[in-house]
Order: C-alpha cells, then structure tokens, then sequence
C-alpha cells in the first residue's frame, strides 16, 4: 500500500492522541497490518455491523419493488405470516460477504482517487480540496463536491462488477417464495422459479449457472432501456444499469457525506473528529440522498433480475422501462431510505470510531 499522504483524511480522523486508550496488545505484525490498512480494517468491521443491524428493512424493500404490496406496513404483516422472522433474514449471508468485501475496496479505491484528484485540481486549477475541508470554518464548495464526488464514482464503477452476483444471489433468496407461489405462471418458469426455493447462498449462485449460465451471475449488469415515450415520461436509454447505478450512486453518496459532514461541523463550531452527532446525521443523509436519486434505475435492475430468474439461457427476458417521476418506479423508496439512513449512520458512526481508535495506537517501527 502507498505511504499515506500528509493530508488529513476527509473521512476519518487522524488526529493522534496519547490520552485515548489503546487497543489490546499482541504481537507488533498484527498491529503495524492494522495501522498500515487502517481504512480496509475499520470499513469491514463497520460494514458487517451494519448490515445485520438493517438487514430486515432491506428485504422489505426488495420484496417492494418486484411485487405488489399495499403499503411498507402490508409488507411486513404478509412476511412474517407467510415465512416468519426468518423470512426477513432470507439472503443475509450474500451480502454479509459481499457488502464487506465491497465495501472494503469501495473505500479503499475511494481514499486513494480523491488523494489523486486533489493532487490534480492543486496542480492544474491551484485549488486543493483536501486543505480546504481542514480550514476551520469552511464551508463546501464546487471544486470540493467534485473532487469526492469523482472519487466517489470511480469507486462506483470498480466494484459493480463484484456486486453484481451477490446481488442477484441475495435477491433471488428474498423472493424466491414470492416467485414460488406465482399464481397462473407459465409451468416452464414456475418450474424454474421453484429451483430457487429456500437455496442457501451457494446453492442459489450454482442454480444460477445451471439455468443462465456463467454470464447469468451478471444479469442486469448489461441492459438496453427505452428511450423518450408518447406520453413524455422521462426515461433512459442505458447500457448498463447497474454501472450507472453504482457509479452515480456511490458519486452522490461520498459527496453528500463529507460535504454534509463540513457543514455540520463548522456550523457547530467543533471538530468533525470530535463531533459524533455531525457524523451521524451526514452518515444518515447520504444514503438518503443518494437512493433518492437514483432508486428507478435500482427498482428496473431488480424487476429486471427477478424476471431472469424465470427465464434459463438463450430465452429472451422481458426489458422493464425506466421512467423516473412514475410512481411504481418508486415503490419501496420509503423503507429504502429508511433503511439506507440507518446503515449508513451506523456504519459510518462505526468507521469514524474504529478508524480514530486504530490512529491512537502506538506506532510500530
């Protein structure tokens, strides 16, 4: 790993401090590991906390957004009678191992392009964003928004291609009853449908390949969507849903937390390492922005993938049409963002804890 630039970092603190206590002992390898991938330590640790803590609310947007329900409310009543608290757990293990693992690169890949862009913007426009966000009482700005929201979307689009699979597979585990108990389908792609039924993660990846093929793990990561309709409802012609939705997904979410971040902070007149609140809240509104933004294109790639999961190789699967401002395109939104404010708040609550505990560490020579 590269020598850790002299700036401060943005999104943890690095402030060192004697008075903290210090993590338990061991042997001086683990711990020079520890300080050396601080940012990939505290990130998965974090992220596995939060997911579980929100894993339930996940579910029921999913289920949302690929079936009809009458409310959040209805959702839930209909889970837990039908499949119990279980039901609400369905697919945890896929993203237990892959929002960690996408998380962890997602956060690394993010600490060094906005190293790189800084130093850029520095060279070329004379404005460095990192020693602004340090200067106490400033406030974000253009070139701030864009150094984070760049690093934040060249994250994006480096780790679709790991998420991909894990979120087919864990969708595929949170409605495979639903798919299951399909009324009046096709005997074809109920047949299908019910290969899918109560599958462990690993199974479900494998009954993937049997039906798709290998190419099928990345199901929705390669879809044409419609353009401009008769009826002007503003839609999308995409090549790839799920990298334009983790890339512009991933911009918004890094560039609304630090900039939020900055502004809690200076307006509250203490440190941001020293104001949990201001981390919390900013951590909070970063997942909610971020999916406001771009929830349709997440609610086609679901719709999209659900449908796949009917279909085996070299069948034609139905394209759903994007249209934001539409109201079914935003079924689920509410317990999404819901959902999104309360692991990110956790998360970053954690990350911002775990990071600034590992920096009060004694260094190992």
């Amino acid at each position: 790993m590269p020598a850790e630039s002299n700036y401060q970092d943005v999104t943890s603190s690095t402030i060192r401090t004697r008075t903290m206590p210090q993590l338990s002992g061991g042997s001086e390898k683990p711990r020079r590991w520890i300080k050396q991938y601080r940012t990939e330590t505290a990130a998965s640790t974090a992220s596995v906390l939060s997911t579980i803590t929100a894993f339930p609310l996940d579910s029921v947007k999913t289920r949302m957004q690929t079936y009809p329900y009458a409310g959040a409310l209805d959702c839930v009543r209909v889970t837990y009678k039908s499949e119990g608290i279980r039901g609400f757990f369905r697919g945890v293990t896929a993203p237990l191992a892959s929002v960690t693992l996408v998380r962890t690169i997602s956060f690394s890949i993010y600490q060094r392009s906005k190293y790189v862009y800084s130093d850029w913007m520095k060279k070329h426009l004379n404005f460095c964003p990192l020693e602004h966000v340090n200067k106490n009482g400033a406030l974000p700005n253009l070139g701030t928004i864009a150094c984070f929201g760049a690093a934040g979307a060249t994250a994006g689009s480096g780790i679709t291609f790991i998420a991909c699979p894990f979120e087919l597979t864990k969708l595929s585990a949170q409605v495979s009853v639903l798919m299951a108990n399909q009324k009046n389908a096709d005997p074809q792609k109920q047949a299908i449908a019910l290969s899918y039924h109560n599958k462990g993660t690993f199974k479900t990846l494998a009954n993937i390949v049997k039906h798709r093929g290998f190419s099928g793990m990345y199901t929705g990561l390669n879809l044409h969507l419609c353009k401009m309709t008769p009826d002007g409802l503003t839609q999308l012609d995409l090549a790839n849903p799920h990298i334009v939705r983790d890339t512009l997904g991933t911009g918004i979410y890094f560039a609304t937390y630090e900039s939020s971040k900055q502004i809690l902070t200076t307006f509250s007149g203490k440190d941001a390492h020293k104001n949990p609140i201001a981390v919390l809240a900013a951590g909070a509104l970063c997942g909610i922005v971020s999916w406001a933004l771009i929830y349709p294109i997440d609610s086609v790639k679901s719709i999209y993938q659900r449908n796949a999961l009917m279909y085996s190789k070299g069948q034609k699967v139905p394209v759903p049409k994007i249209a934001f401002f539409r109201r079914d395109m935003y079924r689920g939104l509410g317990v999404s963002m819901g959902r999104s404010a309360a692991v990110n708040a956790v998360f970053f609550s954690a990350f911002e804890l775990i990071k600034k505990r590992i920096n009060a560490m004694k260094d190992v020579d």
